[in-house]
């Protein structure tokens, strides 16, 4: 039941424990104390909703960040990664196999905040020595979602000889 539960809010975190216990053939208040007993394990450590920034009028840049450290004696990536994501502006921190160690993912209103970020707070920690920044560019699909449907009408003008 516990992996049913977990496929079913991981696509839509809105489901209540009635909707998931339909779907799954199970009673609802043995939903909603598996669910209640998976945040407590912290199996299930939120909930987030996925936003097209595309169509608001906030602008928002994404940033990907490969980050080269030395690990620390005794701790490994751990402390370093911790102290990374302690950053209000980050939004997510993976430890990565091949070329580099971390992965940092960043937020903000522009080029140059992040630019800043990466001068300012993350290039000065000691363990850090080397980070190469990538911008997305757009977003096609986030989280399991498709952000963008390819559906839209080409508007481009008609030139025939």
């Amino acid at each position: 039941m516990r992996g049913k539960i977990l496929q079913l809010i991981a696509k839509n975190s809105k489901l209540t424990p009635e909707e998931i216990a339909k779907e799954i053939n199970a009673d609802p208040q043995q939903v909603a104390k598996e669910i209640k007993l998976m945040e407590e394990n912290r199996v299930i450590c939120g909930y987030n909703t996925l936003i097209n920034y595309d169509n608001t009028d906030r602008e928002l840049v994404t940033a990907l960040i490969e980050v080269k450290v030395t690990p620390q004696r005794g701790d490994g990536y751990d402390k370093i990664a911790e102290r990374i994501y302690r950053f209000d502006e980050v939004k997510a921190v993976y430890l990565m196999s091949g070329g580099f160690d971390l992965t940092v993912i960043l937020e903000k209103s522009s080029l140059k905040e992040i630019a800043l970020f990466v001068s300012d707070k993350l290039a000065t920690i000691d363990s850090v020595t080397s980070t190469a920044t990538h911008f997305v560019l757009k977003k096609y699909k986030d989280h399991g979602i498709v952000i963008e449907r390819g559906d839209k009408k080409d508007r481009r003008m008609i030139i025939s000889p």
